[in-house]
């Protein structure tokens, strides 16, 4: 169980650190100016989601280390683990929940973003292959959850984790994710409502 479990909770990590923390906070840094003055600066949007990503991901390190050891405390113990496959996955679904993210942070009024994000966290947990395998949901639910970013992320830790493996489809899939939702921030950000 601790070898399904922990896979989709380093998900969990990457999705509540880069997607919902760093929404909120940059939703309410727009509402309050803050990025309408960086506006006025050289700092073009793209230089912004890029050094916003950059941040989340010297968070996430340290996120991660502290679960892995948690997670070797409770017995789990994942065999021949391709590190650097592994950092590969956990920065491609970084810039795809931080892209969903800026995406809603840059379009929304704070109070809307704030609900937006947590609903969205909330659909994404529960449909994401987190706690539940998505074999256990409804057919057709299941089959649409296949899809969804957070279980493509937890699935190819998982595949990765216990296997050292990993589904191409899937790799690739959330690579299409990452790529259209930074692509997405970038392009429709606005620094002020």
């Amino acid at each position: 169980k601790i070898d399904f479990l922990m896979p989709g909770i380093l998900g969990l990590a990457v999705m509540s650190t880069a997607m919902v923390s760093l929404g909120i906070a940059t939703g309410f840094e727009r509402n309050y100016g803050v990025l309408k003055r960086l506006g006025t600066t050289p700092l073009s949007t793209q230089r912004l989601v890029l050094a916003k990503v950059s941040a989340i991901c010297v968070i996430e390190i340290a996120q991660l280390a502290l679960l892995i050891v948690v997670g070797q405390l409770l017995g789990w113990n994942p065999n021949q683990v391709n590190i650097a496959q592994v950092l590969v996955i956990l920065l491609i679904g970084t810039s795809c929940f931080a892209g969903i993210g800026l995406t809603l942070a840059g379009r929304l009024r704070a109070e809307i973003n704030l609900a937006a994000q947590n609903g969205l966290y909330l659909v994404l947990f529960l449909l994401g292959g987190v706690l539940v395998s998505n074999d256990e949901l409804p057919k057709t639910i299941g089959s649409v959850a296949q899809v969804l970013p957070s279980s493509l992320l937890s699935g190819l830790l998982r595949d990765s984790f216990n296997n050292n493996t990993i589904v191409v489809t899937d790799a690739i899939a959330l690579c299409g994710w990452a790529f259209a939702m930074c692509g997405l921030a970038a392009t429709t950000f606005k620094w002020s409502d």
